[in-house]
């Protein structure tokens, strides 16, 4: 348990620093709520919060078919006694009647097929969960009559590969590069059309770069953890591109912050807004960081940047989150780095066990042979 316990602790002491309003935790009290993807690096720390605000007369169910995770073992979903694990599938008819039967009034859609080059090596499952996944799920919200839809969309997808900076909620682009970015876009029209067409109250979070504690390595996953990964075996990391460019890295804890205040604030439905950190940090920069904490002496291996990967700088605005639902991060880069880090030695044997880079070339980082670089 000391894995689920420092867990725990370390949303609870975040949810004490952000101190939220008692018409928020007045509102979240006694509810049931269901969270699609509740096993996944965002999934997994918001259902540990949700948890702490609906108390013991709610309950959260956690739908999830562990497709993301090697072994398919759910240690991500912390048992507490409020929580309700139901391994399912967003396509499936029979698995949506089982969660809907414990009478959700709230929907956090996280479930999805994670990320941009999984998508690109597999765009017909892509398109399968992220759009007709997320219809079949609208669908029965609308029946369910749910007071909420929170929608994890995502930044990285809409705003296309030419955007000035900041990016700010207005501009759209459709010069997308992958299924992944498409299908986060088709998304985020279904959830308006439903809203417009039957006043479901939907909210739109475009989620920026989630980094922490929850998120396992993977040939499909994000730089930060791959990076940690690597960097704690005596690996070289790689870079795609010249290090210069940058990312909106935001704490997992503080996108909990965002949906739970999009599924509060009424001035939140029908609306989307970015939830980042609004600050740069650049690629280069991170594997240093990661180096130094780890003790890692190998050198940066650079190589050319994947085809899709067309953004050479991100950064959010984050000035219609904290107008609409007063959105306001709470942990600087440099803390939840550390407390990734943290979770990683803390949980080395799971993470060693599934951490997913199949043997022979990674369709992640084409032309980057890991083990080579491996100390003997």
């Amino acid at each position: 348990m000391k894995h689920y316990k420092k867990r725990i602790e370390l949303v609870e002491n975040y949810l004490g620093r952000l101190d939220l309003k008692k018409e928020i935790l007045d509102y979240y009290s006694g509810r049931n709520i269901l969270v699609t993807g509740g096993a996944g690096a965002i999934g997994s720390n918001l259902i540990i919060a949700l948890s702490k605000l609906v108390g013991k007369d709610g309950k959260i169910i956690v739908l999830d078919n562990l497709s993301a995770i090697k072994l398919k073992d759910p240690f991500n979903v912390t048992p507490l006694p409020n929580i309700m694990f139901v391994l399912g599938d967003v396509r499936s008819d029979v698995d949506l009647k089982r969660v809907f039967k414990e009478d959700p009034n709230m929907v956090f859609h996280l479930a999805a097929f994670f990320a941009n080059q999984n998508s690109i090596d597999y765009p017909e499952v892509s398109a399968e969960v992220d759009v007709i996944g997320l219809i079949k799920v609208l669908e029965y919200a609308r029946l369910a009559k749910v007071d909420r839809f929170v929608y994890a969309s995502s930044g990285c997808a809409i705003y296309g590969s030419y955007p000035k900076l900041p990016l700010k909620e207005e501009f759209i682009s459709m010069h997308l590069t992958t299924p992944y970015q498409i299908n986060k876009m088709t998304g985020e029209m279904y959830c308006n059309f439903y809203y417009h067409h039957y006043e479901l109250p939907i909210v739109n979070c475009r989620f920026f770069n989630s980094y922490g504690p929850g998120e396992v390595p993977g040939q499909y996953r994000n730089v930060i953890p791959n990076f940690i990964y690597w960097a704690m075996k005596g690996m070289s990391l790689p870079i795609t591109g010249t290090g210069e460019e940058t990312r909106d890295f935001t704490y997992v804890l503080d996108l909990v912050q965002g949906l739970i205040k999009a599924g509060y604030y009424k001035e939140a439905i029908g609306e989307n807004f970015n939830l980042a950190s609004g600050k740069e940090v650049k690629i280069l920069d991170l594997a240093e960081m990661i180096n130094k904490a780890t003790g890692n002496s190998k050198p940066i291996y650079f190589m050319e940047r994947r085809k899709w990967d067309t953004k050479p700088r991100l950064l959010a605005s984050i000035e219609k989150a904290k107008k609409l639902v007063d959105y306001r991060p709470l942990v600087e880069f440099e803390e939840g780095l550390r407390n990734n880090i943290e979770w990683f030695r803390d949980n080395w044997k799971k993470i060693e066990a599934f951490a997913d880079f199949p043997p022979g070339m990674s369709s992640a980082v084409r032309g980057f042979a890991p083990n080579m670089n491996q100390d003997s």
